[in-house]
């Protein structure tokens, strides 16, 4: 069975949380091994896995692009391959589909596409069943930066900054630095807003925007979150939830609905701090250095491939689902 791509670049990051160079070469020679043409790329230094992915535009360049890493090397191949920047949605110009497989630490990405499939199986699905999909993504309007999973403030940006001291890996480093912090947060004056409407005022613990349902792997803090429905998802919680609870409540998205817990969603989200101090910042874990009292989040529509479990019932026949070069199906799904 003939798939409708011909060549792929994998994109390995050596310093993600488990990565190991048989998985790369397990990658490769699978591709190979179908008859595709294949390059390994590994990357040297911070940026160098975007830069590849952008380059990946040029004509004649590859229609996948593996990012083999965690959530911050799928941060960097999404952001390079989106091009958020200007508006030109993916359908009007030839841009490779992403593949993600899981070598990091929290790998939330990876787990919102391919739920709890082991990555060896959602590489073979890749090859013999080869499915498309287009996601939205955010754009983070004061940088234009753009944002694969969320963007967050509060006790879950903080705890990033924690993390940078906790020496254990995998997911367990994010559980202790989101308990380490909430020990010692204050809770700040914030007020959010949806499409213009206010829905949050007051001391807020975080808010929490996407976007991907998980962060750090095992907490599923938007957990209504659709990654292709053209909105962005907003938990905001304030001071009403106990904050020893939320670590257990958060795992399963036991938080919403719960007193002083606000959940919209819309197409553009502003997050701000009302005293006149910082806010604490992050998107897809990078917290922003640049001091900001208010920040605005837009939807971007379609704005990445990726390569995605078929959806129930298609064939995986060839020319079942066109090529992304001539815009793949979108699986799209309503809420209200």
């Amino acid at each position: 069975m003939s798939a409708p791509f011909a060549s792929v670049l994998v994109i390995a990051n050596p310093v993600s949380g488990t990565y190991l160079p048989v998985t790369a070469e397990t990658v490769r020679r699978r591709f190979a091994d179908a008859g595709h043409t294949v390059t390994l790329a590994v990357t040297e230094q911070p940026g160098h896995a975007r830069k590849l992915a952008a380059e990946a535009l040029a004509p004649g360049g590859p229609d996948i692009v593996v990012a083999l890493g965690g959530d911050g090397t799928a941060h960097d191949v999404a952001a390079g391959l989106a091009n958020t920047e200007n508006s030109t949605p993916p359908q009007a110009a030839r841009v490779p589909a992403l593949l993600i497989l899981p070598t990091g630490t929290g790998n939330s990405f990876y787990r919102e596409i391919w739920a709890d499939r082991p990555w060896r199986e959602a590489l073979e699905l890749a090859v013999t069943e080869t499915y498309f999909r287009a996601i939205d993504l955010a754009r983070v309007a004061e940088n234009g930066a753009s944002a694969l999973l969320g963007a967050s403030t509060g006790v879950v940006a903080q705890s990033l900054i924690t993390a940078r001291d906790i020496t254990d890996a995998g997911r367990e480093r994010y559980e202790k630095a989101v308990a380490a912090s909430l020990r010692a947060f204050t809770p700040y004056p914030g007020r959010v807003l949806v499409d213009g409407e206010v829905v949050q005022e007051g001391p807020t613990v975080f808010a929490n925007v996407g976007g991907g349902r998980h962060r750090g792997g095992r907490f599923k803090l938007l957990p209504d979150s659709v990654m292709d429905d053209g909105l962005l998802d907003v938990c905001v919680v304030g001071t009403a939830l106990p904050l020893h609870e939320l670590p257990a409540l958060s795992r399963d998205g036991g938080h919403v609905g719960r007193e002083g817990v606000v959940y919209a969603r819309g197409r553009s989200i502003v997050v701000e701090r009302t005293d006149g101090h910082p806010l604490v910042f992050e998107y897809d874990g990078d917290v922003l250095e640049t001091p900001g009292e208010r920040f605005t989040l837009d939807v971007v529509p379609g704005a990445l491939w990726v390569v995605a479990p078929s959806p129930k019932g298609w064939s995986g026949r060839p020319g079942a689902v066109p090529a992304h070069r001539g815009g793949p199906a979108r699986v799209r799904s309503t809420r209200t």
